[in-house]
């Protein structure tokens, strides 16, 4: 048996992307260009892999500068010349800094792929040759809203997770529209991100419902956690964990007090390490599992997409925010055919160093 190789080198490269349009959601928050940052990961045989770190400031606290200045200060010195399969080990007790560990542990998965002369899919065990997808509404001018998502749909999106929370009669009146707009083709459901209070969450619950969405993320601030239980509790509509499981740690928390349906998984968060433990300890639950979106580039989502076709992950997952974005790193675009990704289009992006080179920027 060979021995496993050890980790060699860990380098950074911020890059930005323009996007069509800014995307906003909860209270204030928004994004008007991806600003990334890609971590390669070298090991002892050669082998090397890529992935994505996406900063967002008012989600985990971190930006560009900081992720480059953890892995180089923290993460790289507890993981240079150690065993490759032991990494997230050395590197789990670093406390927040989610996406920065996240992106290393997703590297050196694909550097073990590779040295080891398999594909990534096989690396992480995913079984399906295709994953459904969704993309992600942010609240705007209803017009501008409305016109995107004709867009991303003769793109091939087929369900639509729609932004609410600044102004709850506007969310109505744009979920109508979309309906009106499209039929019975494409199916919606709503992301919250705890705008709603415990006086107004089972009604409006109860209206998403009524209006046919399929299920609602994080009605309710995290914090009301006996809010939350007894909300899911009446299980008006399916309830999706999302910054309410941050980690394995929250995740178990959340269980224990039952306080949704189905798991959203974000891998630049907890890496792939991570986030096959959250999958398994949600389906040994009973849990539905979704893969989520850090609003990632061409690579985060290929690296989603690929963990996203293991058997676990049943409902449509977050795979399209590159739609959304005017340029990328990578030699190719993803394609939507009628809602589905080829997860052996995923396995073939490849960055391009020339746009990288291209659209790199200082921290």
């Amino acid at each position: 048996m060979n021995p496993v190789p050890t980790v060699a080198a860990i380098e950074t490269t911020v890059f930005r992307l323009p996007m069509h349009g800014e995307l906003r959601w909860g209270s204030q928050s928004s994004l008007a260009e991806a600003r990334h940052v890609l971590v390669r990961v070298t090991l002892s045989d050669g082998s090397t892999g890529v992935a994505e770190a996406p900063p967002r400031p008012t989600i985990y606290g971190e930006t560009a500068s900081t992720i480059v200045a953890i892995i180089r200060e923290e993460l790289a010195p507890r993981l240079i010349g150690q065993p490759a399969d032991k990494a997230w080990a050395r590197i789990a007790p670093i406390r927040n800094n989610h996406t920065a560990r996240g992106a290393i542990d997703m590297a050196i998965h694909d550097a073990l792929a590779q040295g080891a002369g398999r594909t990534l899919a096989e690396q992480l065990g995913a079984v399906r040759t295709k994953v459904r997808v969704s993309y992600i509404l942010g609240i705007g001018d209803r017009e501008e809203v409305l016109a995107e998502a004709e867009r991303v749909v003769a793109e091939g999106v087929r369900v639509l997770k729609v932004k609410v929370g600044r102004d709850w009669e506007e969310d109505v009146g744009r979920i109508r529209d979309l309906q009106a707009m499209f039929g019975g083709r494409v199916e919606l459901y709503a992301d919250a991100n705890e705008t709603m209070d415990d006086e107004n969450a089972a009604a409006r619950l109860a209206a998403l419902r009524d209006l046919g969405l399929r299920y609602c993320e994080e009605p309710l601030p995290i914090e009301q956690v006996r809010a939350r239980a007894s909300l899911r509790s009446r299980q008006t509509l399916p309830i999706i964990a999302d910054d309410s499981a941050f980690t394995l740690r929250d995740l178990q928390r959340e269980l224990e007090l039952d306080t949704f349906d189905i798991l959203n998984i974000k891998t630049p968060r907890t890496g792939y390490t991570e986030s096959l433990a959250m999958a398994a300890a949600a389906c040994k639950a009973g849990k539905g599992v979704m893969v989520g979106s850090q609003a990632g580039s061409t690579i985060g989502t290929a690296r989603a997409a690929v963990f996203a076709a293991r058997a676990e992950v049943e409902h449509p997952s977050e795979l399209s925010f590159f739609l959304k974005l005017r340029e990328e790193i990578t030699d190719r675009r993803l394609r939507l055919v009628d809602g589905w990704l080829s997860v052996e289009e995923a396995l073939a992006v490849r960055v391009d160093p020339d746009r990288l080179r291209e659209m790199a920027v200082q921290p």
